[in-house]
């Protein structure tokens, strides 16, 4: 504990902080997500501690349970990305040729197209459930991961070690799990946290938009375009879920730097 900066201690604590929230959810909030318990936006009191929705619904409670889908998409978004992006950025580093042609021109093309006009068309002819949501989300991401990841791959592959690693007969699998990957996971690292935050003002805008997740579900971006009329009324409802999201953002970065700074540290000390 003495080593952990005081930024990184912080950032660690509002990130746990926000994660047993979202995973015992249905433990601290003092009402069901979707259920009616007062007059619409009351202000806050000891029954309603942020005061009541649009409709009447307790405003902590749909935060509570609006927290948990927010973090649960956008960690299961980053995880299909991380793993997609960063498979096929090694495979095509390592194999090189037509095939490393093939993949990074295919990447190029989803590129190209702005990424929430992608998800909306999408979106817009299937089915909005929690699966599409990760899916569309993982798949759109794992172009930016598949970048990183072969540009850091290619500077790698050309090493001493991974030349052994060919010579000896070693799979493919083998130089990309066991040679490339420990070698690549500072960079990683610390995108890692810079695409989870992404991941989760994309739902966030996606639900807003009305292509994300959709009512009575909660998340925090439909609870802004919920209340945001009530700003005009001077209603904070709407300005709660942001400031939710900024303190996330913050906090993961803070953990994602110390992460990447130790990381990098430790291998300065190997050498």
């Amino acid at each position: 504990m003495k080593n952990i900066p005081i930024s990184a201690m912080i950032g660690l604590f509002f990130t746990a902080l926000y994660f047993l929230m979202a995973i015992f959810a249905p433990l601290l909030a003092p009402y069901g997500m979707a259920e009616v318990v007062g007059g619409v936006w009351e202000p806050s009191s000891s029954k309603h501690l942020l005061g009541t929705d649009n409709i009447g619904r307790d405003l902590l409670s749909r935060m509570i349970y609006g927290g948990r889908t927010t973090i649960f998409i956008a960690t299961a978004a980053t995880i299909l990305s991380f793993v997609t992006g960063s498979v096929l950025g090694f495979f095509a580093a390592v194999m090189g040729g037509w095939v490393d042609q093939v993949l990074s021109r295919f990447v190029d093309l989803i590129m190209s197209i702005p990424t929430l006009i992608f998800a909306l068309v999408v979106l817009s002819v299937m089915p909005v459930t929690l699966p599409v949501l990760i899916l569309v989300m993982g798949l759109l991401d794992s172009t930016r991961v598949y970048r990183l990841a072969r540009a850091v791959a290619v500077d790698i592959t050309v090493m001493d070690y991974v030349e052994a690693a060919r010579l000896r007969g070693e799979k493919i699998a083998w130089i990309i799990f066991r040679e490339i990957l420990p070698n690549a996971l500072s960079p990683l690292v610390a995108e890692m946290g810079l695409r989870f935050i992404f991941a989760v003002l994309f739902v966030s805008t996606l639900s807003f938009l009305g292509l994300g997740v959709q009512p009575p579900e909660a998340d925090w971006g439909g609870i802004v375009k919920e209340n945001k009329e009530g700003i005009v009324y001077g209603i904070s409802a709407a300005l709660l879920p942001a400031v939710a999201i900024a303190t996330l953002a913050i906090s993961v970065n803070l953990v994602a730097d110390w992460v990447l700074n130790r990381t990098t540290s430790l291998k300065g000390g190997r050498g």
